[in-house]
């Protein structure tokens, strides 16, 4: 392996311009973390107008920040008020609390800070030896393989999204039917333009996302901000206990593996590996039974988890230019804007950015976890603003930033129907994230597919007669087919099983 990249992305990391945005990024991250509602995805599409005028490498060191930064960020309120600040830091809040309650929360939060940047940092190491031989594989890929590589991610937004199959098929559905507004991309024909040139260039992806996770979060939010406010436990020592480091360490290694393999699938990211994490410590565990009471290892497992799948989730972005979760659909988009395109070339064609952003991770890693206690008081006090005061500010923001991209009234416009589109979709219990998914696929799947069928003659058995796109059916066939038939089978197993015993 040719160390020199990684040197120079260490050089572009240290740089002082970068250095600053990634604290900006981690700090940004934290209290959006914190605040219940808003999350990184839609954080990030509301900076990305900011992004426009700053070098790619540091954009991208910035953004990458707040994603991560938000996993610590929301652990702080899960374990002092069991308001989790975010999806993925929910499980987190079953023993978190329960420790909290026990006048034990400094040493609930100093686990789940070092087991945030043990998780996070491991994560970082397999990227780092990983994505290179994935972006030498992918580099081989042509577009019948990113035919077969669109469809996975589109799919596996169903199969492993945390809502309704259905409801994430049609959410999916709606975003592909949305991406072909616009030129055809190989005749140049209009397309859904309803007659009118504003979309003749087709939507912007920054106005979906502001549109669906700035407005459509905000006003989902601002009908649910009369929660009651939960008063702050004693905090006690910051630093664990040998005793509860002895219990945790095991479930920071076991975390950190199954957040790193789960990051990576689309779909999958920090929320399920938490749960998952969650799952595997109290199975593990001789006593399962002190598990909701204040169990350690609940708080050190899902920790490590949530941040190892944070950072393992740019590996295919990155290599393969494939979003594995909302949040990288943003990344995507921001990488996009700075005129760089996610995929195997990535590494070759612009290494101070793939390497910057990976190197700054470990840097990012440390400034949490010298942030992450000392801040805890600010951060709580945060949770006093009333969301009806960060509302219109948050809006103010979002309706400028939609405006900077082509100084045009009718983003604006478009922005505020879609984000009606996003307040309906959460109040029905249609997931934004599969709709962001599929628009960002839906260009390179119909792309890809039509080049791919003009390549062929029209001949579909070419996609399984490559060994590459071969390789990737049998893949999509096992994860579509194979695995939910096994499923369902098992679980009319277990029905007639129990149908004895229950007469």
């Amino acid at each position: 392996m040719d160390l020199s990249p990684v040197l120079t992305g260490f050089s572009v990391a240290f740089e002082p311009e970068n250095l600053l945005f990634c604290l900006l990024g981690v700090t940004i991250g934290m209290l959006i973390g914190v605040l219940p509602g808003l999350g990184p995805a839609a954080t990030i599409a509301i900076l990305l107008p900011i992004t426009y005028n700053l070098e790619p490498a540091a954009a991208v060191i910035m953004l990458a920040g707040i994603f991560y930064g938000a996993q610590y960020g929301g652990t702080i309120t899960s374990v002092l008020l069991k308001l989790p600040g975010e999806a993925s830091t929910v499980v987190t809040a079953i023993d978190g609390h329960a420790l909290a309650k026990r006048g034990e929360a400094g040493s609930a939060l100093g686990v789940a800070a070092l087991a945030s940047f043990i998780g996070g940092t491991a994560s970082i190491l397999l990227l780092s030896f990983i994505a290179p031989a994935l972006a030498g594989v992918a580099l081989a890929f042509g577009p019948a393989e990113y035919t077969v590589l669109a469809l996975i991610g589109i799919f596996l937004v169903g199969t492993l999204g945390s809502g309704s199959l259905v409801k994430s098929a049609a959410a999916a559905a709606a975003g592909l039917l949305l991406a072909t507004v616009g030129l055809d991309p190989l005749l140049g024909t209009p397309r859904f333009t309803f007659g009118t040139d504003q979309l003749a260039d087709g939507i912007d992806f920054v106005i979906v996302a502001m549109g669906l996770f700035g407005i459509g979060e905000i006003l989902y939010n601002l009908e649910h901000r009369d929660r009651p406010q939960s008063a702050v436990p004693a905090f006690g020592r910051a630093i664990p206990s040998r005793a509860q480091w002895l219990r945790s360490r095991l479930a920071i290694l076991r975390g950190s593996a199954v957040g790193f393999v789960l990051g990576i699938l689309p779909g999958g990211g920090a929320t399920m590996s938490s749960l998952v994490a969650y799952a595997v410590e109290k199975r593990s565990a001789k006593d399962p039974s002190r598990f909701g009471k204040g169990a350690i290892e609940g708080v050190a497992g899902p920790e490590s988890a949530n941040n190892a799948a944070a950072t393992s989730s740019f590996i295919p972005l990155l290599t393969l230019g494939i979003p594995a979760n909302a949040t990288m659909a943003v990344l995507f988009g921001a990488l996009m804007l700075q005129g760089i395109t996610p995929g195997p070339a990535l590494m070759t064609e612009h290494p101070d950015v793939f390497w910057g952003v990976v190197n700054s991770m470990y840097l990012g890693n440390l400034l949490l976890l010298a942030l992450s206690i000392p801040l805890i008081g600010v951060f709580v006090r945060m949770l006093k603003i009333r969301p009806g005061v960060l509302a219109p500010i948050t809006i103010v923001i979002t309706m400028l930033g939609v405006y900077s991209i082509r100084n045009n009234a009718f983003d604006m416009l478009l922005a505020v129907a879609l984000g009606l589109v996003g307040y309906a979709m959460r109040k029905l219990g249609f997931e934004p994230g599969p709709f962001v998914l599929a628009f960002v696929l839906g260009s390179l799947l119909e792309g890809s597919f039509r080049r791919s069928m003009r390549i062929f003659g029209g001949d579909v058995t070419e996609f399984v007669q490559r060994p590459l796109s071969a390789t990737l059916v049998g893949v999509l066939v096992l994860t579509v087919v194979v695995i939910p038939v096994l499923r369902a089978v098992r679980a009319r197993q277990i029905d007639r099983a129990t149908e004895p015993a229950e007469s």
